[in-house]
């Protein structure tokens, strides 16, 4: 089914709806689309549906068929930013979601070659809409009701005469600053939608204005979401297909893009300004927002259903020490002894899985470092945000399109060494990098803070010495062991529980090499078994004191060893 809007001066507008094909549009009073004026032949057009969208054909009228201001014999595939001039009739494509059989139906045609063709606006600061019907229809019937879909041709529809309106006026937005830049565009915004007469009355015209503004030089239906302080992750799986995170667990986002292009559209603005890359050369990409979040996206020919965003949101405020305590991440006992190891600058690795809070830990030990040191923060995409005076923030680069200009966390390691840092803070240790902090923290630069991938603090020697091997250096595994038993003080292993909480789960220290084992003993765990006030678990104390407290009443501190006490 095809729906389409005929305007006339003097007339007022009408919706035709063309279910059989071909449609003929002329003066004969059985045609589809009648058309009154003396100057339309009597079978002037017709519209026939073909495989990929629908085509209007001229049957050889005097006055001839236009479509986009130019004359056209065939024109395909019609879209809904065509306009079909016939006889001083106006003709275009309704941008509407129609039922059919029980079933939605986009009534737009899905790309292809057209006979003729306007050029296309240039302006890309507001690129990002894809062809025309490049929407995926839902396979399950449940999800037509999604709100999604509601108002998302109008948008698409709203967006392309953006963008040539923008390049009619011949306008460098460029030259705009970012407030002057959305100035002018609502501004264009309103004008047409003051001239669109076909609009939904039930449509609310600001909500439209606001979605397409996003789009056109924001970043789209991701714009709300990353006004929402409850969500902690979103993940855009394809176009019309958007989840998010909150309280840990996953739920799908009342929210779409016009297309593909629209998410690429998105992705370009995410990692241009922090200058980073993606095409089909380099198709996956880490950057990060303003704020701080992390951002992963990755296009085609490596996505198969479109473009693929996923970002990992940091809250605008700092998490302060006690904050993890009242949210029970951590226990006060835990919370008091890490300060002791931050003050008496022991080597703290937090370890964990994905998505577990070792970012989070690390951000909050890092702002427990005296005000008094210089810290220098090495990371591939700036995540960390210290409330320090005194501190160096560095960020690796990627190579550029000839394959230069990398510069690797092992790069920036070993530059910071030459820096004079009282503290080295390592967002995360993935690579080779590895033993240049390993040897950083044996060589005077103790107090250093990094983040492993493990599933156990067991497992975070494994993992060190697999990323010590791929440095290429020659050294023995078990010369890799005594670099990481001399190195690493404290493990803080962090978990993301069943339901969603992210606690710390195993404090433990390491206390030397026998033999070919790295010892280790623990400090502090998480009791998963269900307590008596009904929690399902506590933060228990495991009866080892620290070895490296001996030294602490040497400099004549006395630490409270009442901490360790385990349950009785």
């Amino acid at each position: 089914m095809l729906m389409l809007i005929v305007e006339a001066d003097g007339e007022a507008p009408r919706a035709l709806r063309l279910a059989r094909f071909p449609s003929r549009i002329g003066r004969q009073a059985d045609s589809d689309v009648r058309l009154a004026g003396w100057r339309v032949a009597r079978l002037h057009a017709e519209i026939h549906r073909i495989e990929r969208g629908f085509k209007l054909v001229d049957r050889g009228s005097l006055g001839g068929t236009w479509v986009n201001g130019e004359r056209v014999v065939e024109y395909a595939p019609l879209g809904d930013d065509d306009e079909i001039a016939i006889a001083g009739y106006r003709l275009r494509v309704h941008p509407r979601a129609e039922e059919a059989a029980g079933r939605p139906h986009i009534a737009l045609p899905t790309g292809g070659v057209r006979s003729s063709s306007p050029g296309q606006p240039a302006n890309d600061a507001l690129a990002g809409v894809e062809a025309p019907g490049a929407v995926q229809q839902p396979d399950d019937p449940d999800e037509t009701d999604h709100p999604a879909h509601a108002d998302l041709e109008w948008r698409r529809l709203l967006h392309r005469r953006l963008l040539a309106a923008i390049d009619l006026r011949r306008q460098d937005i460029r030259q705009l600053s970012a407030a002057q830049l959305q100035q002018q565009v609502e501004f264009v915004l309103r004008e047409l939608l003051a001239d669109e007469r076909a609009l939904p009355p039930e449509l609310d015209r600001d909500r439209l204005v606001g979605q397409v503004l996003d789009e056109a030089i924001g970043l789209g239906p991701l714009e709300p979401l990353l006004r929402d302080d409850t969500i902690t992750e979103i993940m855009v799986n394809a176009p019309d297909e958007i989840y998010v995170e909150r309280d840990g667990r996953l739920e799908r986002a009342q929210a779409a893009f016009t297309g593909e292009d629209a998410v690429r559209a998105t992705i370009d603005r995410i990692v241009t300004p922090v200058g980073r890359r993606v095409d089909e050369g380099s198709p996956m990409v880490d950057a990060r927002l303003p704020d701080g979040s992390r951002v992963n996206a990755v296009i085609g020919p490596l996505a198969i259903r479109g473009p693929a965003i996923t970002i990992r949101r940091f809250n605008h405020r700092l998490y302060g020490p006690q904050d993890l305590v009242s949210i029970g991440s951590l226990s006060q006992a835990m919370l008091d002894f890490l300060a002791v190891c931050v003050r008496a600058r022991r080597n703290i690795v937090v370890s964990g899985g994905t998505g577990s809070g070792k970012t989070t830990l690390l951000n909050l030990l890092s702002n427990l470092i005296p005000p008094g040191e210089r810290v220098v923060t090495i990371e591939d995409a700036a995540e960390l945000r210290l409330a320090h005076a005194h501190r160096v923030s560095l960020e690796g680069r990627p190579a550029n399109a000839e394959g230069r200009g990398q510069v690797t966390i092992r790069d920036l390691v070993r530059n910071s060494l030459r820096m004079r840092p009282d503290r080295i803070v390592v967002g995360e240790c993935r690579g080779g990098e590895a033993i240049d902090m390993l040897q950083a923290m044996n060589t005077g630069h103790d107090g250093s803070l990094t983040t492993v991938h493990a599933n156990s603090p067991r497992d975070v020697v494994s993992r060190l010495e697999t990323m010590v091997l791929m440095a290429d250096v020659e050294m023995p595994v078990l010369a890799i062991r005594e670099q990481i038993a001399a190195a690493i003080d404290v493990v803080v292993h962090q978990a993301r529980m069943a339901d969603g909480r992210r606690r710390v789960v195993e404090i433990v220290e390491f206390t030397g090499l026998e033999g070919q084992r790295v010892l280790m003993q623990p400090l502090f765990r998480f009791d998963r078994r269900a307590s008596a006030d009904g929690t399902g678990g506590r933060f228990v104390g495991c009866n080892n004191v620290p070895q490296f407290y001996e030294a602490l009443r040497d400099e004549g501190l006395d630490p409270d060893l009442s901490i360790f006490r385990g349950p009785t």
